[in-house]
């Protein structure tokens, strides 16, 4: 069976993890953390990063740093992860979803301003396959109605808008290093991009657990002690040890991946003719390849996608199932206009297996997989 994914690994992670193993402080912002920030402010652009445990505490604590209360109001696509939500929901916001876009499944730029009300507080959107929001848009509705933007980029390391790196232009974001994404720092992680200044001393704070520790440490004050609301947002060194080591070869793993990409692209083109709808990268845009997804004509079809590919030794899979029909998002959201995209083409997408390590010959097989069910229609 090919697999869906398989975690990024390049070897450069062993020795870096055994350092952290026999270092003095195995506990967050060691050695390798504060490697990894330097990397991040260095490589991204970022005025600060700051390791977390997963991306879901890194939206946590834009939620607490933006000063979330119930009530507030936050938009956000329906197509994305309940991470994406929760994190305002845990702080007592209510969500108001908007439509996508059908090229990139991206939120809809264009419906964004009619979802916002007096007690919209923020917009987040989330870059999904690594392809970028519409950006300028978006940060120009947030200056004529004073919200923040939280950038979800989750799945959009190394991938840019118009040249600027993405989780570089809200005033916040996100990224992941879960086992699925293409960086890991050895099956969860997180990081928390700022890019208002306003909110670095803060966030040291919020993610020592409340109290100034990080002040105390560098001399700046004489003793910590619990000086703002917190929690504890330090991933351990073995997890950043884990992820310094794959930073290194950074650019050799997006290379790798795009090639992938570019394959199955290449190998499907042909296949549009018969109903078979490829990803759409806008111009401005330079993606990371994060995944390769198809869509089908419709829920139907995608079912028999997958059970064909299976059936031949080929693991595919569908993706978010849309959060405003779940309980939840029934429950602390709305919906703001017509479902006209989300739904229906969240019904028809299927995600096809790509992973650093992949071999030609493990993409051949799923090349022909999907040749083989697109023959039968």
């Amino acid at each position: 069976m090919i697999p869906f994914n398989k975690p990024p690994y390049t070897g450069k992670e062993d020795d870096h993890v055994l350092n952290a193993m026999r270092a003095s402080k195995m506990s967050g912002d060691g050695e390798y953390t504060v490697l990894c920030h330097k990397w991040f402010e260095s490589n991204v652009g970022c005025k600060k990063a700051l390791l977390t445990p997963s991306c879901t505490q890194a939206l946590e604590m834009a939620a607490i740093l933006i000063d979330i209360q119930p009530g507030d109001e936050v938009i956000m696509p329906s197509y994305t992860f309940v991470s994406t939500a929760n994190a305002f929901v845990l702080r007592g916001a209510n969500i108001v979803f908007v439509d996508v876009r059908p090229d990139t499944m991206n939120i809809d730029e264009q419906l964004i301003e009619a979802a916002i009300t007096p007690r919209t507080k923020a917009i987040v959107p989330v870059h999904y396959a690594g392809v970028a929001c519409e950006m300028d848009v978006i940060m120009a509705l947030a200056e004529k109605h004073q919200l923040y933007v939280i950038e979800d980029a989750a799945q959009g390391m190394k991938a840019t808008y118009k040249g600027r790196a993405l989780g570089t232009i809200g005033h916040l974001a996100a990224y992941s290093f879960h086992e699925t994404k293409n960086y890991t720092s050895g099956g969860e992680g997180g990081l928390l991009l700022i890019n208002d200044e306003r909110f670095v001393t803060r966030a040291e704070i919020v993610r020592e657990k409340g109290t100034n520790r990080s002040q105390f440490w560098r001399g700046m004050v004489d003793k910590y002690t619990w000086v703002d609301v917190g929690s504890s947002y330090l991933p351990s060194e073995l997890q950043a040890a884990y992820l310094y080591g794959q930073l290194q070869s950074s650019e050799e793993i997006n290379q790798a991946r795009r090639q992938l990409w570019d394959n199955y692209y290449q190998a499907f083109a042909s296949l549009q003719e018969k109903g078979l709808e490829l990803p759409i990268v806008p111009e401005g845009c330079e993606h990371n390849a994060h995944m390769f997804y198809v869509k089908l004509k419709d829920l139907q079809v995608r079912g028999a996608f997958i059970e064909s590919l299976k059936a031949q030794g080929v693991l595919s899979v569908f993706h978010y199932v849309p959060l405003h029909s779940s309980p939840c998002g029934l429950k602390w959201g709305r919906f703001s206009g017509d479902d006209t995209y989300t739904t229906a083409d969240s019904e028809r997408l299927v995600r096809l297996p790509i992973w650093y390590g992949m071999t030609e010959a493990e993409q051949g097989q799923v090349i022909s997989s999907v040749r083989q069910f697109m023959g039968t229609l």
